[in-house]
């Protein structure tokens, strides 16, 4: 269950480490001054992973002879399997 926390500057400064570790596991954490929200604590996606050229070099793919026909109708209408 993602539990919300409402801190002000002042207390966010002085327990940053706790809520980081908070929104780390989930918590939404939220930084307000003069009670009105302002920042909300969230963790960053991790870095998706690049592509790695030549990776399947030297291997064989396999492509069906009719890949490049136009597709039946039944598909653009929706009145056959997808």
């Amino acid at each position: 269950m993602m539990e919300t926390r409402i801190v002000n500057i002042h207390d966010a400064k002085t327990h940053l480490s706790e809520l980081l570790a908070q929104a780390l596991a989930g918590d939404e954490v939220i930084i307000a001054k003069a009670n009105k929200p302002l920042i909300r604590l969230v963790p960053l996606e991790p870095p998706k992973k690049k592509r790695v050229a030549g990776l399947h070099k030297g291997e064989t793919f396999y492509i069906s002879d009719d890949f490049d026909e136009p597709l039946p109708d039944e598909f653009w209408l929706g009145d056959g399997p997808v």
